[in-house]
């Protein structure tokens, strides 16, 4: 299926991606923006946001839509990678840090406390940066969440991905939408000041009810920001697109969403989780009550 004219992605400005690039290099990091393909790397790179995958570049899980490898890690970690990020974000002089992970099987704790680690190290080098964490669902683990939450990001995201009719056939068997919400849920119950987030991609052959039902559902678990975007296969083992979402139909979104009462929406065709990241964080805080 040939892209439409307003799937574009604009040019590199200056000169950050080298320069990220070459940091992650030299402290052996990996970026989601880099792993997942995102068409977004260009413009969050040059406004000072970065989105680091903890613990690897390999997954336990094998969702239909992702493009980071598959496999076993075996029990491997970098216990040193909590400094390392710190180190890199100093360096960068990055305003806005988004940690996300690879899903972690083969940990006892899916890696939660690696999780918690990273964001103290960052907030102990330098307070002022703002950190959100995008979590995998650590099997729904109470405690493996509570390690996140007590080590005080500024925000916390978990993804539905999907609506709740397409989750079993393009999400890893391990995740459910209704975990998911429930994650979701627990977070602002162990601390309702947290802001939580999520997002849904669109394309995968899904109706306008039931995206609105999924956003429905987020706003019933108490969710502050929702993202939301266009599917795009990044390579040819991925499942592929249904349908390309015009920009007037996401601005519909946009718009339902807002009436729902989230403190903040941002849907457009090349949206992805941490798409705007900071200013959604900024302008959700005005809302905050």
């Amino acid at each position: 299926m040939l892209k439409p004219d307003w799937i574009k992605v604009k040019a590199l400005s200056d000169d950050s991606y080298e320069k990220i690039t070459s940091i992650s290099k030299k402290y052996n990091l990996h970026t989601v923006c880099q792993e997942a393909l995102c068409p977004n790397i260009n413009e969050c790179w040059s406004n000072r946001t970065a989105t680091f995958l903890l613990m690897g570049d390999i997954c336990t899980r094998n969702c239909r839509f992702c493009s980071v490898k598959t496999g076993n890690p075996e029990g491997y970690l970098d216990n040193d990678e909590p400094y390392k990020i710190a180190q890199a974000a100093k360096e960068l002089n990055l305003k806005y840090i988004v940690l996300t992970s690879v899903d972690r099987d083969d940990l006892a704790d899916g890696g939660a406390i690696h999780f918690a680690r990273t964001i103290k190290e960052i907030k102990k080098l330098n307070k002022q940066i703002l950190v959100e964490t995008l979590i995998p669902g650590f099997r729904g683990k109470g405690i493996a969440i509570e390690s996140i939450i007590e080590a005080q990001p500024d925000v916390i995201g978990h993804n539905i991905e999907t609506v709740e009719r397409l989750s079993p056939v393009i999400r890893d068997k391990k995740a459910s939408y209704y975990l998911s919400l429930s994650i979701l849920k627990l977070i602002k119950r162990i601390n309702s000041r947290i802001i939580t987030k999520s997002s849904l991609q669109v394309g995968f052959g899904e109706s306008q009810s039931e995206v609105e039902s999924a956003l429905k559902d987020l706003k019933d678990h108490n969710v502050d920001i929702v993202t939301l975007g266009q599917y795009l296969q990044p390579t040819e083992k991925q499942i592929s697109v249904q349908e390309y979402i015009t920009p007037e139909k996401f601005m519909e979104y946009e718009q339902y969403a807002k009436s729902l009462g989230f403190k903040q929406v941002i849907a457009a065709p090349l949206v992805r989780s941490s798409y705007k990241a900071a200013e959604a964080f900024v302008l959700s805080k005005c809302n905050f009550n």
